[in-house]
């Protein structure tokens, strides 16, 4: 095979507050020869999740930060274009984590083959995918819905949020979303079919959030999945009923904080109302995979389940595909496609 020209984003410096598109650049890599065991990846989907900011801390978590001038990692969707791994032959699928970059070389080591015939390819980064476990997961393990309850969800509108809504619809619950700006609203009650949204965009204050979210929760909250933090948690915390539950996936409002955000005032409403309040990864729910797939491609289907998508192409457009996350530019799962 003629050598392979690839292109890859690297991180060149660690961000400060919000990302810059200074802090990354485009390089390009001819590929190896293909060792004994080895497969060549064509990606052709990747995507960006708010949890990379993350990464680019030099600090220790439950995965390790991204190095200075190394291609970043993410998940993708890549065709295996040429194979010394009997396991992997050429034109198979798989999910993998060298996104960020068009081609990758790997030994097959964690690789997950996917099926284009179950669900379009890119819904494995999305609804069939870590943001799908993540909704389904958290959900149904820590929020325990029951029907008749009243579930709120912040970010409602993005790739984890988006899939909350449904699936609590589709356990009988009446559901309230929170998303920035009327489009996202209008889709989450007129497309997702949820109860009500609540455009936080339009709240000047968490006084005006809780007030708006209140006037649609008028029997209390009864499951909170947090995406957001800041206001949003303050709210849940004071309209939250008794025995609430509240799956903690994310608090994005301070990713980029240059300074630690005030503590949360009114935390005391978990001891009083007996709140579960519970911090999870979608690694944690590996064991639930088999009733997931069967669970969400059947939901996809049938039509019960509807995806929001915003996709860019080109690798070049990573990053500002990446920074979208952070500023209410990406409506749905964000996502890059590759020629």
């Amino acid at each position: 095979m003629n050598a392979v020209v690839s292109k890859e984003i690297r991180l060149v410096s660690r961000p400060v507050g919000m990302p810059t598109l200074e802090n990354f650049e485009l390089a390009e890599v001819t590929m190896p020869d293909l060792a004994e065991g080895q497969i060549l990846l064509c990606n052709r989907w990747l995507t960006v999740d708010p949890y990379m900011r993350g990464r680019m801390y030099d600090t220790k978590s439950y995965v390790p930060p991204f190095q200075i001038g190394e291609a970043l990692q993410g998940g993708a969707i890549g065709e295996v274009v040429e194979s010394r791994n009997d396991a992997f032959p050429t034109g198979t699928f798989v999910n993998h984590m060298d996104g960020w970059r068009e081609y990758a070389i790997t030994d097959g080591a964690m690789l997950q083959k996917v099926d284009p015939d179950l669900a379009p390819l890119q819904t494995y980064l999305g609804a069939m995918g870590m943001p799908g476990l993540t909704a389904y997961g958290g959900l149904l393990t820590i929020g325990q819905p029951k029907e008749g309850e009243t579930v709120f969800v912040s970010a409602a509108s993005g790739a984890v949020g988006q899939l909350v809504c449904q699936i609590a619809k589709l356990k009988g619950c009446r559901v309230v979303g929170s998303a920035g700006g009327k489009e996202k609203c209008d889709w989450l009650t007129e497309v997702a079919g949820i109860d009500a949204a609540v455009d936080y965009k339009a709240c000047a204050n968490q006084e005006e959030l809780q007030a708006a979210v209140a006037a649609v929760c008028p029997d209390g909250i009864d499951i909170y999945f947090e995406n957001v933090g800041g206001d949003h948690l303050i709210t849940a915390l004071n309209l939250a009923n008794p025995w609430a539950r509240f799956p903690m996936c994310g608090t994005i409002s301070s990713y980029n904080a240059m300074e630690k955000p005030d503590g949360i005032w009114n935390l005391f409403n978990v001891i009083g109302k007996r709140i579960r309040m519970e911090g999870f990864i979608s690694f944690d729910y590996i064991g639930m995979a088999e009733d997931f797939t069967r669970d969400m491609s059947g939901w996809i289907k049938s039509g019960d389940i509807k995806l929001k998508e915003d996709v860019i192409e080109g690798v070049e457009n990573t990053p500002q595909a990446f920074l979208n996350l952070f500023t209410g530019g990406n409506f749905g799962k964000m996502l890059v496609k590759l020629d």
